[in-house]
């Protein structure tokens, strides 16, 4: 098997377990040195215990490869800041990122509390935005001094934040902010020869298993095994993936799909009397599409709240 990553070192955020762990697994099998953070925390980020990061740090090894352990919070400033620092001092230089921590504090909008919102919000969104903020400034270095730069980003959406699911207003802002930050950063880094590309998972893991109906056969298990994500965020890591940029996939052991975004739809002359807009509305709607569910498909959303 070629090995897509060879000598690449990449960072990958929630490493210990899940989705995150099999990235780092995926990504040593192709070559690359993994720098694994887990801070181990509970789904609902209480808690805390490296030893996840570390025994995925042991598999790796016992593939032959080479990866490091890192229990740092990438949602704070410093946290993040030493995170990358990890890479580049262990193992000499930065290629990736794969920002992959996240937790839920899942709760209806009339019931859902402050702290359930800025703890989803810092830790998905911030989490985000620090590593990438302290890799991008790496590579913006790197590439005013002439040295070259083949950097990645590659952030974690989710089909909760860019269709929508109820009872999910925190982790869908958040996601959906990082859809629209992988847009925005993916033109404003491309100077430096960075990408930025985020994937939408569908797996079945310790954040997801109590949000839909348990899988009843092994191949409804292995449909939904986290292992099937990997593929798309490894190649991405990869030298080959230098063309593509500001796209959100969605990935799941049904499908690999590319998420399309908004686009302006059905348009008409702007009116100036309020008291005109219904009939106009109703004209603009007829000719829209529906929102799309979270299957990624039109016709499963209501045009107006029930």
């Amino acid at each position: 098997m070629s090995k897509l990553c060879e000598g690449r070192v990449v960072i990958v955020t929630g490493a210990g377990r899940g989705i995150g762990r099999e990235h780092s697994l995926s990504l040593a099998r192709h070559g690359a040195f993994v720098v694994v953070n887990d801070l181990g925390g509970n789904v609902d980020g209480t808690g805390g215990d490296t030893s996840p990061a570390q025994q995925v740090v042991n598999e790796i090894e016992a593939l032959g490869g080479r990866a490091v352990a890192n229990g740092d919070d990438i949602s704070s400033w410093d946290g993040a800041q030493r995170l990358v620092r990890t890479a580049i001092d262990v193992f000499g230089d930065l290629h990736g990122v794969v920002s992959n921590a996240g937790i839920l504090r899942d709760r209806t909008l009339v019931n859902m509390t402050e702290a359930e919102w800025d703890a989803v919000i810092k830790v998905h969104l911030k989490g985000t935005f620090a590593p990438a903020h302290f890799a991008a400034e790496y590579w913006r270095d790197q590439h005013k001094a002439g040295k070259p730069v083949d950097g990645r980003i590659i952030n974690t959406t989710s089909v909760s934040g860019i269709y929508g699911n109820p009872g999910q207003t925190n982790y869908g802002a958040a996601k959906a902010g990082i859809a629209a930050f992988t847009v925005i950063a993916a033109l404003e880094l491309a100077r430096y020869d960075v990408t930025v590309n985020a994937v939408a998972p569908v797996a079945l893991t310790r954040m997801t298993e109590g949000l839909g109906p348990a899988p009843e056969t092994d191949e409804e298990r292995e449909m939904r095994s986290p292992k099937w994500i990997a593929p798309i965020v490894t190649w991405l890591a990869s030298a080959e993936s230098k063309g593509v940029t500001g796209r959100v996939f969605e990935a799941s052991g049904q499908t690999l799909a590319i998420a399309e975004g908004w686009h302006r739809g059905p348009r008409r002359d702007p009116i100036a009397d309020p008291t005109q807009l219904g009939p106009a509305v109703a004209e603009l709607l007829a000719a829209a599409r529906p929102n799309a569910g979270m299957n990624g498909e039109d016709g499963t959303w209501p045009q107006s709240p029930r």
